[in-house]
């Protein structure tokens, strides 16, 4: 299934290329990178409060039903030809990695949990061990977005407009669903 970071990749790959798909991760690596910082410095004692959680997930669920709404929206004026190509709406795909991420309230769910218990172990070496675990994350995501990148780019050949719509329309639909999905937990956490 995928997710909101894989979702908006696609559509910003198609839109404007491969190039698109590690700008994302930049955005969402530099978002990460705050926020190991934060944790560190003692944020992760503030992520894990249900109201916090609760919080997070009604605001990324509404942001993700906006995002979800607008690609729906858009999906009539949408074309693969190259003269459109880096022309079209929307934010520059840095800023898509760090807006797609920080409304994604499972990714700070992760960080709340996981990620948190990975710094925790990480820090036991010391400042490289910190470093080391972080460097990995980011390689591993820029890895697996890299390759989605690569494929969309180079399957842009077979994909027709149609299919590209249909396309776009099916990951609008699934950021609708996750939207709904995630702001109805955060108001099960806040009730």
């Amino acid at each position: 299934m995928p997710g909101p970071v894989l979702t908006v990749t696609i559509g910003e790959v198609a839109r404007r290329g491969f190039l698109a798909g590690p700008l994302i991760v930049l955005g969402h690596g530099v978002l990460e990178v705050s926020l190991v910082v934060a944790i560190v410095l003692g944020f992760g004692r503030i992520l894990v409060l249900d109201s916090v959680v609760g919080a997070i997930g009604l605001v990324g669920g509404l942001v993700l039903l906006l995002m979800g709404g607008g690609m729906l929206k858009s999906v009539k004026g949408l074309t693969l030809s190259l003269e459109d190509k880096g022309g079209g709406k929307g934010n520059h795909p840095v800023v898509a990695g760090i807006l797609t991420s920080l409304s994604n309230p499972y990714w700070t769910i992760w960080w709340a949990t996981i990620g948190l218990s990975y710094i925790a172990l990480s820090q036991k070496m010391g400042f490289l061990g910190l470093v080391s675990f972080y460097v990995g994350h980011i390689l591993s995501d820029l890895g697996w977005y890299g390759l989605v990148a690569a494929a969309l780019s180079s399957g842009r050949r077979l994909m027709t407009d149609s299919v590209y719509r249909g396309l776009i329309a099916f990951c609008g639909l699934l950021l609708l669903g996750f939207g709904l999905y995630f702001g109805y937990s955060g108001l099960k956490y806040l009730l």
